[in-house]
């Protein structure tokens, strides 16, 4: 039969029960057994490399083979990607982020971008990575990938694509010139008493607090309108809690108290404040108390005042929804907010793993509903609409002398 039918005999008995480590000490016993020529007879018989034999027979020798239970030397083998290409993450968030999908306040997310295509850019990037490893970053991302579709969410509007790829080209620019980018919003009102809230918290066993059985409340019931501000290119929320009524005036003069708490001193140099907003509500494209209130805005502040709207039924892309009110909401789950001091503390005290801080203060101001603004007024605004969908993008620069007596 001979020495090698011998050797490869034995080798196809126990190599299918061996690992890497104890296949490369197996054959490097062999081989010192065998003497000169033994590493050529057991490359030839087992197949493995004479680099791994001849590694096996160092270790036998030195008697420094790795602990049981390992394969390899702790630092052993290529380092991650993610090590040797620290910006590789970095660059894929970046590059897929405007073009996420999904409910931006759940875990889940996913791009509708293949693997490849994702890599192909990353290559022109510099960043050479296979789909396949593409693919094993976006799922450590909390990303699912999916096919090249678009998926239907009620009514889209037709240029909904193009209108995000505006306010990512915008975001950026304003971001690369360190001016202020700030995404706004009114979170949903909050029923101040002792109400149910929804989710859940850690309590002694069976001692739930005990809270009303109904949340009807009459007009008389006090309510909470928290108005956020998220500054994007800091990573930090500004919250002012109403207790009127959410009015167009109340969401500029939130973004006024942000403006002069934490952005002034924040940003010395700004030559502009951009603004993210969603279609509706306080701080809708169609409010004309809104872009009234954003002229006085301008007007003191010196600066011109650029806002994107986001289009229609789209309003949870904006970032402060996910970035801000998601973990807000998630701080004071199952807490009844009993009152105002409650409500302040607990948006106050929100924070995330990658540094989020939020500052926050209660308005008592009265905000007057149902004020008329007259075409008047409106042709007093210095608005200079964007080419592209300029009821979504435009542009309130201040007076070259500040008016005064502005009817509304």
């Amino acid at each position: 039969m001979g020495v090698l039918g011998e050797l490869r005999a034995k080798f196809h008995t126990v190599w299918p029960l061996l690992d890497e480590r104890t296949r490369r000490l197996m054959a490097a016993s062999e081989a010192t057994a065998l003497g000169y020529g033994g590493v050529s007879l057991v490359h030839r018989a087992c197949g493995l490399s004479r680099k791994a034999i001849a590694k096996g027979i160092r270790e036998i020798e030195k008697g420094a083979a790795v602990a049981a239970g390992r394969i390899r030397r702790p630092g052993a083998g290529r380092k991650r990607i993610t090590v040797s290409d620290p910006r590789l993450l970095e660059t894929l968030e970046a590059m897929i982020e405007h073009q996420t999908l999904g409910d931006p306040e759940s875990p889940l997310r996913w791009t509708c971008q293949s693997t490849r295509t994702i890599a192909k850019a990353l290559a022109r990037q510099g960043h050479a990575v296979s789909h396949s490893k593409v693919a094993q970053l976006l799922h450590g991302l909390d990303y699912s990938l999916q096919s090249n579709r678009k998926t239907e969410e009620g009514q889209d509007h037709p240029d909904r694509d193009a209108q995000f790829r505006h306010i990512a080209v915008a975001v950026k620019r304003c971001l690369a010139q360190r001016s202020p980018v700030i995404s706004v919003d009114t979170k949903k009102k909050e029923l101040i008493g002792n109400y149910a809230n929804a989710g859940q918290q850690w309590l002694p066993a069976k001692q739930p607090k005990p809270v009303r059985g109904h949340d009807f409340p009459t007009p008389d019931v006090p309510r909470a309108f928290p108005y956020g501000i998220y500054d994007i290119g800091r990573n930090t929320g500004f919250v002012n809690v109403g207790t009127d009524h959410d009015t167009g005036a109340f969401a500029v003069a939130s973004i006024r108290g942000w403006w002069r708490h934490e952005g002034k001193r924040l940003y010395p140099a700004a030559t502009t404040i951009l603004m993210t907003a969603d279609a509706g509500g306080s701080n809708g494209w169609r409010l004309r108390l809104w872009k009234i209130e954003l002229q006085k805005f301008a007007d003191e502040t010196r600066l011109p005042i650029a806002v994107c709207h986001f289009p229609p039924g789209t309003s949870k892309w904006n970032k402060v929804e996910h970035r801000l009110f998601s973990f807000i909401s998630s701080n004071w789950r199952g807490e009844p907010l009993r009152d105002y001091e409650t409500v302040v503390n607990l948006i106050a005290k929100t924070t995330t793993a990658k540094g989020l801080t939020v500052t926050c203060r209660l308005d008592r101001r009265k905000y007057a509903t149902g004020r008329r603004v007259t075409q008047a007024a409106m042709k007093q605004i210095n608005l200079h609409p964007d080419r592209f969908h300029g009821e979504w993008n435009y542009v309130i620069r201040p007076h070259e002398t500040p008016q005064r007596g502005t009817n509304s």
